[in-house]
């Protein structure tokens, strides 16, 4: 079989570049290759288009381009955040986040933990929302710091991440929200909030692999994590990675026009195929049902099988899905999100996770609708014989 034989569902993991970016990056992994912090006269082209990619993410995200830097991707300006989140707070000791924030915030706040910082890690309820109340209550005079994803990598549920902010501006605190899953998705005007940063990567909206941004407001102070030679207005050092910045503007125009026409058509495939399985499986059911989620995730639990065990059988049958994160892939620990909305059940040992792209066909949608019940049949059907060898 080949590679496009396979029907690919796990764009939260990472997405196919679309062809109209590929054009857009090449003439500058060619022709147009010199650094764009030089003074001459070739080195314009790339300083023009690094600035036509910051204006381009700037309509994607309703902000001011000079709000915007770039970065490696969503891990290196989650760092950038939250490393020097104590620095200009001499009170600051304390973050808050949320315990199923992606490992790219989970681990440094961990560390900052090891470093003295007191850090308070959210939980959640069944369907994965967090409590606003619990929230408020847990920032303290000392709180430097409130980090909360807008939507989760793993079910999709959106936080109510501008009512955070709103509150956290009340208390002066600063506020971060990790937005990976959530950019080129719904419609954002970050010149309406009170959020302070947020952070963003191309590869989840068609854009190329290891670049990003941090969305750093007007209004707030700000620390480099990576010191180098002044650029990025002396926010970030290192050379600029001119096509794949070039990428992610492109990608974040064509995102927003995609939203502009407001057709819906992942939110479709994403229903259709939520509900067939609904219906055609028994014991199946959706995590984080009760939330509002972002429009391509579908978070599936279903009883008495397990998800290691089901991804490989998928796997045989061309289709691409996950048992969570990507991050996690190999792990043979249970998904931290899933514990987290359901700590005495099991789901997060049997859950898939289906996610949807603009790039995903009807045709591929209908072959996922009668594969994944099978899949499911013929997993319990193995399973059954030890079931009752055990019980006797």
């Amino acid at each position: 079989m080949t590679d496009q034989q396979f029907i690919y569902l796990d764009n939260n993991a990472t997405t196919p570049l679309d062809p109209a970016v590929i054009e857009e990056m090449l003439p500058f992994l060619t022709k147009f290759y010199s650094n764009p912090s030089s003074g001459y006269g070739f080195a314009a082209r790339a300083r023009k288009a690094v600035d036509l990619a910051r204006e381009q993410l700037a309509a994607q995200l309703g902000c001011e381009p000079s709000e915007i830097v770039f970065t490696s991707g969503g891990t290196e300006s989650n760092n950038a955040v939250i490393h020097p989140a104590l620095q200009f707070e001499p009170r600051g000791k304390h973050v808050v986040t949320s315990a199923v924030e992606h490992s790219a915030v989970l681990r440094p706040c961990q560390d900052l933990e090891k470093r003295g910082c007191g850090v308070t890690f959210l939980s959640v309820d069944q369907n994965g929302n967090v409590d606003v109340g619990e929230l408020e209550a847990a920032i303290r005079p000392e709180t430097a710091l409130v980090s909360m994803m807008w939507a989760n990598n793993e079910t999709g549920v959106l936080f109510p991440v501008e009512k955070i902010a709103e509150i956290c501006r009340r208390k002066g605190v600063l506020f971060h929200t990790d937005a990976v899953q959530a950019v080129g998705k719904i419609p954002m005007r970050l010149r309406d909030t009170a959020i302070n940063f947020l952070s963003l990567s191309a590869h989840k909206f068609h854009g190329p692999k290891g670049v990003g941004a941090l969305y750093v407001s007007r209004r707030t102070r700000f620390s480099p994590l990576i010191a180098g030679g002044g650029q990025e207005n002396g926010r970030r050092g290192g050379t600029e990675n001119v096509a794949s910045i070039v990428g992610l503007g492109k990608a974040a125009d064509l995102a927003l026009k995609y939203l502009a026409e407001g057709k819906g058509s992942v939110r479709s495939m994403r229903d259709r195929f939520e509900k067939a399985i609904l219906e055609s499986v028994s014991g199946a059911s959706v995590n984080g049902s009760g939330a509002p989620r972002i429009p391509n995730t579908s978070s599936l639990s279903f009883e008495e099988i397990e998800s290691s065990a089901a991804l490989l059988l998928l796997d045989r049958h061309r289709i691409c899905c996950s048992a969570g994160s990507a991050c996690r892939t190999g792990s043979q620990e249970a998904s931290h999100v899933l514990r987290a909305m359901n700590p005495n059940g099991d789901g997060a040992r049997r859950s898939l996770r289906f996610s949807f792209s603009r790039f995903n066909t009807e045709r591929e949608i209908d072959r996922a609708i009668e594969i994944v019940p099978k899949a499911i049949e013929k997993l319990r059907q193995i399973a059954a014989p030890q079931t009752v060898a055990a019980a006797t």
